[in-house]
């Protein structure tokens, strides 16, 4: 079981990830959604995060209402949930992890390809991340299956294979680990996140430096 002191560390590691697990999306709402996320993660002061999370998320909660069924808007409201999740740390982060949870499987349910099957890479994380029993919901052996599944959707995926990648290097299966964050190295990039893909790309690199 993962102590609960290291809640806000795991979310906020989570997060990181989260943040990134979506690939471009179709929807002209979304773009600026995911942008917006970067300047909020990377621009604001660690304090203002919480705030600046939730006010994204009840934009993106407007936009769903205007475009009901986009599973893509679904996805990144469990992404940007997380991540005030992650800012605000404490007990408060579960519940709001839990809140994510909701959102990613209603996004499953809708299209699990969606995004190259990002609902399902998010979901595994959460699962591998969150404390387990009684605190939480972590289940690592669930995470593994929902991040094979998010594989054999987008097997070439730079997100599906560093999330993979993550998951094998803390489950102590070191020559997977880096096979899979090799793989992500090699995915094509993302032109309209360059933000995203540069610091997906950084996060591949120190992981693979602890590997040796």
């Amino acid at each position: 079981m993962k102590p609960l002191v290291c809640l806000r560390s795991t979310v906020i590691a989570l997060l990181c990830a989260l943040t990134f697990s979506a690939q471009a999306a179709s929807s002209e709402a979304l773009l600026p959604i995911q942008r917006q996320w970067a300047k909020i993660q990377y621009d604001l002061p660690e304090k203002e995060r919480a705030g600046a999370f939730a006010t994204l998320a009840k934009l993106i909660e407007k936009a769903r209402q205007d475009s009901p069924g986009d599973t893509e808007l679904l996805i990144w409201q469990g992404i940007v949930v997380s991540s005030q999740a992650g800012a605000e740390g404490g007990l408060g982060a579960l519940k709001l992890a839990k809140q994510a949870r909701e959102l990613f499987e209603q996004a499953i349910d809708e299209n699990p390809a969606a995004l190259n099957g990002s609902a399902l890479t998010s979901l595994g994380t959460l699962y591998h991340k969150v404390p387990g029993w009684p605190l939480g919901f972590g289940n690592d052996e669930k995470a593994g299956e929902l991040l094979r599944q998010a594989l054999e959707i987008a097997p070439d995926g730079l997100d599906a294979n560093y999330f993979y990648g993550s998951y094998l290097f803390d489950e102590g299966d070191k020559e997977a680990a880096r096979e899979a964050l090799q793989k992500a190295l090699a995915a094509p990039p993302r032109p309209q996140r360059p933000r995203a893909d540069a610091g997906r790309r950084n996060e591949i690199e120190q992981l693979l430096k602890k590997l040796g």
